[in-house]
């Protein structure tokens, strides 16, 4: 038979109501009482009913964490960072229930990841990810998180632009500098002496792809006005995956315009450019230098290692973490900023000063 609060109460020595404080989290209670009450939870095994508890409030404690795809390393470090400041040992005020939704990067799939959300009186939802720049999907969008927010669940947009919802409404933002990341890491390779640098960019619609883009182009223009048109044909769209990052380098080979380095969306194109060049007897940064986004753990074991620019993935998770259970507030106009850095290894190097045939 289900352990009761009354039981959990009679064990602790104090009242339902101090329980249900206890567990509920954002109450006032003494740190003693909810150390005993804590205990007789754990002693009586006692597990609290989600529906009944659910309909009994405005909101659920599940929490959404909706990613482009959790196999993703960029996706998964975020999301367990997220789990993790989430976990039930997190404290009383922390305990959440992260349910991670793979949306594959389908606008349709978001919005029906955040209709089921609203039907389970989710007590917050995370989105992750860059934002796919549609006007169609951005008023859906913008309609279902501002509908969420509105019956009392926070919503914190994590890695991609804010949206235009009502004034008021518990929506925050957490943002990355993709832009700086990407100026500094052209600027590094205009440094070395690189001027025909390709660039592996990600899909055209999505957020992160125009603000990594535009950085790379910045920093283009800023040394030579002419850069960004003579680069133009050098620049390929293509996916997140390693394969895409194959792809293009190969579409890049065949089009026979030079390049000296290779800048690519992200770290995991990064290693597919990596094997194309080297199938095509291309040694990296001897003859092209690459570089890539993000650092994921692999990178300091790429052969060479590779240079990236820092996204701070387990920070952000951490704070959306915060963001969304209330611990934190945003701050004025609700956008928080995180810096990028820009991680110089051994994937790049001066241009040579011949270059080898292909």
């Amino acid at each position: 038979m289900a352990v009761t609060l009354a039981e959990v109460a009679a064990h602790a020595g104090v009242s339902p109501a101090t329980v249900s404080r206890v567990l509920n989290g954002g109450y006032p209670v003494a740190g003693g009482t909810r150390t005993r009450v804590e205990q007789a939870v754990e002693d009586l095994g006692y597990v609290a009913n989600g529906p009944a508890r659910a309909l009994a409030a405005a909101t659920s404690d599940l929490v959404g964490v909706l990613v482009h795809d959790v196999a993703d390393s960029f996706f998964g470090i975020l999301a367990g960072s997220l789990q993790s400041a989430l976990a039930p040992d997190g404290g009383s005020d922390a305990r959440r229930l992260a349910v991670v939704c793979n949306t594959q990067g389908a606008p349709t799939a978001e919005l029906a990841y955040l209709t089921l959300m609203e039907g389970q009186r989710a007590g917050g939802v995370v989105l992750t990810g860059g934002a796919v720049e549609e006007p169609g999907h951005t008023a859906a969008l913008t309609a279902r998180v501002a509908r969420l927010a509105a019956s009392g669940a926070p919503v914190v947009l994590c890695g991609r632009p804010p949206l235009p919802v009502p004034a008021g409404l518990p929506v925050a933002t957490v943002t990355f500098d993709d832009h700086g990341g990407a100026f500094r890491l052209a600027e590094h390779l205009l440094t070395l002496g690189h001027r025909r640098i390709a660039y592996v960019a990600g899909p055209p619609d999505l957020s992160t792809t125009r603000e990594r883009l535009a950085g790379h182009h910045a920093a283009l223009l800023s040394h030579d006005p002419a850069l960004p048109d003579a680069c133009a044909p050098l620049t390929v769209h293509a996916g997140f995956e390693r394969s895409a990052g194959y792809d293009a380098t190969r579409e890049l080979l065949r089009r026979g315009e030079p390049f000296t380095a290779v800048a690519a969306a992200n770290d995991t194109v990064a290693t597919g450019v990596c094997a194309a060049l080297r199938d095509a007897g291309i040694q990296i940064p001897e003859d092209v230098s690459v570089a890539g986004f993000d650092d994921l753990p692999f990178c300091v074991d790429t052969a060479p290692p590779l240079t990236t620019v820092r996204v701070p993935l387990r920070e952000a998770g951490a704070l959306a973490a915060q963001l969304v259970t209330g611990r934190r507030l945003p701050p004025p106009g609700g956008i928080t900023t995180l810096p990028t850095e820009l991680m110089v290894r051994g994937s790049t190097a001066p241009p040579p000063a011949e270059r080898r045939p292909r």
